[in-house]
């Protein structure tokens, strides 16, 4: 990491949650099941969620009516709207209780908080699901900026989160750092002129990380440090 800025390290670290920080792909999925049992559809399985999550709550949702990554384009609006509602309250009984931290985060963020960098929270995730699970998980204390993806207008890939970040921090791009898991944010950071670190586990899609070409990629948030 230090390579990229100098030596140094930079003033704030963006980090996303999903994928990258929190594997929370097994509430999400118990979510959508129960979420398509409330619908007599068939449910999807974790397999399928982990390929599904990235871009949001509603996105999601609309994958899994669709059954497939690509969203139906005639998906009926009533049924996307009471289906949202659905995953919307189950995963609110259960935020936290299958997700797990991936190893090496906490040390990842206790050296690097110890070390006076500013550290934020960029994800798609809604913020209603985003302040809990970093309490339930012990990692509220860390991060000086949470934004989730309806905290702005617009989701990552746009930058417009990134930007919110680094003005609330008061850091410029340069001097910053976007860790993620997959294109959106790779494309978020290029688009607010940020190098960008991306872990080689996460949810991509089914695709590789590489394809993106982070600035840097990481087996583990360890190597950050």
């Amino acid at each position: 990491m230090r390579n990229l800025f100098d030596g140094q390290l930079p003033q704030l670290v963006m980090f996303d949650l999903d994928g990258t920080l929190v594997d929370s792909v097994p509430d999400l999925a118990v979510a959508v099941d129960r979420m398509l049992q409330a619908l007599d559809r068939p449910v999807a399985g974790e397999q399928k969620v982990r390929q599904w999550v990235g871009n949001g709550a509603a996105v999601l949702v609309q994958r899994a009516l669709s059954g497939a990554i690509k969203v139906e384009p005639q998906l009926d609006a009533a049924l996307t709207k009471r289906a949202l509602a659905l995953f919307m309250s189950f995963y609110a009984e259960a935020t936290a209780e299958h997700s797990v931290l991936y190893p090496g985060v906490r040390s990842c963020l206790d050296q690097l908080q110890q070390a006076g960098v500013a550290l934020g929270l960029v994800t798609n995730k809604p913020i209603c699901f985003t302040t809990p699970l970093l309490a339930q998980l012990g990692l509220s204390s860390y991060f000086a900026v949470v934004l989730g993806g309806d905290s702005v207008a617009v989701k990552k890939p746009d930058p417009q989160m990134l930007f919110a970040c680094l003005q609330a921090a008061e850091v410029a791009p340069e001097m910053s750092l976007m860790v993620g898991d997959s294109k959106n944010d790779v494309l978020a950071a290029r688009a607010a002129g940020c190098p960008v670190a991306c872990v080689s586990y996460g949810y991509n899609h089914g695709e590789s990380i590489v394809a993106s070409s982070p600035d840097l990629l990481v087996d583990s948030l360890m190597e950050l440090c």
